[in-house]
């Protein structure tokens, strides 16, 4: 699948509707009520991307976890298209919650897996996620050193003094923290300084087409180097082409994530048993 873009991902769903508006238009549910039917019937899962280090391309450092909703019809509904519209309710902190157990319950059946799971700051002081997580590493401690818990700038400046907390009580259990999103929000550096992520996950939007925009370059050498200084492993997201991913790694990237690479998929080749996956 290298090569293949988001758009023509979109368009094998069929039309002009995205999944998330197609399973509305054929329920007349909000997306709140669609997202809540979908866990009140346990219709959620990960879909998984490989995130390949740049130095061995193909070689796979770890993957990212993407939480997925079925509508009605079985149709998988992306992340995307919804978490922005119940990040700050209730139900966010739920699906949060199960992602983390999706996520928990794949590295305890793969133990060659490492995987990244992403988590709102707004989830911190929410009882049931650590509860959840708790669970986990009480049964088997040595997950917390194949787990990764990312979190977006955006979402990390809600609250700064509590994600810097939160990373010091969690790093001594062997989790590592991504920052996602990294040069999309309005980071202050005197928290970055404090903040302790073990990984630098570039924003998308310097990536695409890097390979024919000076002004992009110039951008990622810029976080790149920031990274360097606090000694972060970098990411880039959103890897679309060759060009791409070639002048990400002459940039000094540790590791790119993309379509170049693979869409999501929650059927991973490394699954135990197929049969309790569906192809995204």
């Amino acid at each position: 699948m290298k090569g293949i873009t988001r758009r023509k991902i979109a368009s094998a769903n069929g039309g002009s509707l995205s999944p998330l508006d197609f399973a509305i238009s054929q329920g007349k549910l909000s997306t709140l009520d669609m997202v809540k039917e979908a866990i009140a019937h346990n219709q959620t899962m990960l879909a998984f991307q490989p995130v390949i280090r740049s130095d061995e391309m193909g070689q796979t450092g770890f993957y990212e976890g993407l939480i997925r909703v079925l509508d009605p019809t079985g149709r998988v509904i992306p992340a995307g298209e919804f978490m922005s519209k119940i990040e700050d309710t209730e139900t966010g902190r739920e699906i949060d919650v199960l992602a983390l157990r999706h996520g928990l319950s794949s590295l305890k059946s793969n133990g060659s897996l490492r995987l990244s799971i992403n988590m709102s700051a707004r989830s911190i002081g929410y009882k049931p996620w650590m509860n959840c997580l708790n669970r986990f590493l009480n049964e088997s401690p040595a997950l917390g050193e194949r787990l990764i818990l990312e979190i977006s700038e955006n979402s990390a400046m809600l609250v700064p003094e509590l994600v810097i907390d939160f990373i010091a009580r969690l790093q001594p259990r062997g989790i590592c923290f991504a920052m996602d999103n990294f040069g999309s929000g309005h980071m202050a550096i005197r928290y970055f300084r404090d903040f302790d992520f073990d990984i630098l996950k570039i924003d998308g939007q310097f990536m695409r087409g890097i390979s024919t925009s000076p002004d992009n370059q110039a951008v990622v050498r810029a976080l790149f180097g920031i990274a360097q200084q606090f000694e972060m492993l970098t990411v880039a997201e959103c890897i679309e082409t060759t060009e791409d991913a070639m002048t990400a790694r002459n940039i000094g990237i540790d590791c790119l994530q993309g379509y170049y690479f693979s869409a999501p998929t929650t059927r991973p080749d490394w699954a135990h048993d197929a049969a309790n996956y569906k192809s995204a």
